[in-house]
């Protein structure tokens, strides 16, 4: 069987949940739960990053440990993604030990073979990102180019990663794979970012506290961002179970926000260089979201709470309309008033009116059984194949955008084939009944597909359908290259119900 392994980067504790991290999750969710109905074997992955300064710093000022501090805020992340309906495999946090046990044994393999050493550091550094600036990636006045704010000048004694011997065998690796990193935009920024020049990386800090001990020299702990990457290693068992390493870690894939892509695209392959591993297969970077086009900030009171996003629209329109709304790599601007408007266009008006009508039509002309006849085959039956292989195309892409839009070309054209065959005039005609059975088939057909379609955004709205077209499977556990046109007939309809009630517009503009 084909294995699949894919992460979200570890989230930051230091806040709350918002809507970068919901993004970067569902779209991850999406695409493990794709393969999976590819017939992969999946483990998808995603976690918390629990050290660093602003931790420490945090915890100080509650009066508690930066351990009760991270024990208690973790939780959050883990709400969301119930809440989310994330079908992740495992969940790890940077303070478990089999993580600091793997970081520690890394970081001495790297002493051990001369790839860290120790020497002192002087640079500008960015307290809020926690990482060192070089001059030549600083934004204007000497200003984080990440979050914008002032950088310090700081000096300390350090160990040092040896970045630049392997940046040429980095820089044909990415020559060879043009698709290592997604989108193309991100892979051409991090091919000049390597051959401007990589140095040596500051991979510890005697500073801080709140971290994990150097092997051998306490004094310093491992610096945060050298830590938090091995999370993808430790989690499936570098360290203590090499069977199960060797399963996943060929095929690790990282999906991530684009201001983290360098860490990803260029500190991380160079570690795994430096320790004989394979460079992940693909890095693909989403962009950033905005709110009815201004950048969000506690400031301005505009962040996005997907907590509250769902609990006022319901899960699957907010899975949909983020991964739907903007080409994923591509920033996006998170609008309530598009998020109703897709709602009721493309969840009421389309997908919901097709299955409402189907189902009213087979009970009122079939007494809810759907019926049989000679040749299935339609305009619809043709299209299907090729909307499979086109949603197929795109999620190997990570298009989600662009595979959305082919499933609703579908369920377009299956809206259109009622338009265009008039049932309800068939059924006042007993000699078309043979065409009728035809065209209820058809219709029947083409929204179990559309529910299997669906099933990897919008889980509960697929296992919703089906129960309402009567089908006892499981949509998810459907595979996609099974699907077979005209197997239903015989089928007893369940029960008809609203999936998607329109919102009406006048009186959601008043509240």
């Amino acid at each position: 069987m084909k294995t699949f392994y894919i992460t979200t980067p570890i989230y930051y504790v230091n806040d709350i949940p918002h809507i970068g991290h919901a993004y970067t999750t569902i779209a991850c969710d999406a695409i493990s739960r794709y393969k999976r109905m590819k017939g992969y074997d999946v483990h998808f992955l995603t976690g918390t990053d629990e050290h660093g300064q602003k931790i420490q710093a945090a915890a100080e000022k509650k009066g508690i440990t930066p351990q009760q501090l991270v024990d208690e805020i973790h939780k959050n992340f883990k709400d969301l993604w119930k809440v989310l309906n994330i079908s992740n495999d495992d969940f790890i946090r940077t303070t478990e030990e089999r993580h600091i046990k793997t970081v520690q044994a890394m970081f001495k393999k790297l002493i051990d073979q001369g790839d860290i050493y120790k020497g002192t550091y002087s640079g500008y550094y960015c307290v809020p990102c926690e990482t060192y600036v070089p001059e030549n990636a600083m934004g204007e006045n000497k200003t984080c180019p990440d979050c914008g704010r002032p950088l310090t000048i700081m000096e300390e004694e350090s160990y040092f990663f040896k970045a630049s011997k392997y940046v040429p065998e980095l820089i044909k690796f990415y020559e060879e794979h043009v698709k290592a990193v997604m989108p193309k935009i991100r892979y051409n920024e991090i091919m000049s970012f390597l051959k401007s020049g990589v140095h040596d990386q500051s991979v510890s800090r005697t500073s801080l506290k709140w971290g994990i001990p150097v092997p051998g020299d306490e004094k310093h702990v491992v610096y945060v961002w050298f830590d938090a990457l091995i999370n993808y290693a430790s989690a499936i068992g570098y360290l203590d179970d090499p069977e199960r390493f060797n399963k996943w870690w060929p095929d690790v894939r990282h999906m991530v926000g684009k201001d983290i892509i360098r860490f990803h695209c260029v500190i991380w392959p160079l570690m795994l260089i430096a320790l004989g591993l394979n460079i992940p297969v693909e890095v693909i970077a989403h962009g950033w979201w905005t709110y009815n086009g201004e950048k969000m900030s506690k400031t301005k009171g505009n962040v996005v709470d997907p907590f509250a996003m769902v609990k006022e629209y319901g899960l699957d329109p907010f899975r949909y309309f983020l991964l739907r709304e903007v080409p994923f790599g591509n920033d996006g601007d998170f609008s309530e008033r598009a998020l109703v408007g897709r709602i009721n266009s493309d969840l009421a008006n389309d997908l919901g009116n097709l299955l409402n009508r189907t189902l009213q039509m087979i009970k009122s002309y079939r007494d809810g059984i759907v019926p049989s006849c000679d040749d299935s085959s339609s305009d619809l039956s043709r299209l299907a194949p090729e909307i499979l292989s086109r949603v197929d195309e795109c999620m190997n892409d990570y298009a989600f955008d662009d595979a959305l839009k082919a499933i609703w070309e579908f369920i377009s054209r299956s809206n259109k084939f009622i338009d265009e065959t008039m049932p309800w005039k068939l059924a006042k005609d007993e000699n078309e009944s043979q065409k009728l059975n035809h065209v209820l088939l058809n219709l029947y057909e083409a929204l179990r597909l559309s529910a299997m379609l669906i099933a990897p955004f919008m889980p509960d709205t697929s296992e919703q359908i089906f129960s309402q077209l009567g089908l006892k499977d499981n949509p998810l556990k459907c595979q996609y290259d099974l699907f077979k046109w005209g197997d239903s007939s015989g089928n007893r309809i369940g029960e008809a119900k609203v999936l998607f009630p329109r919102i009406d517009v006048n009186e959601w503009q008043k509240a």
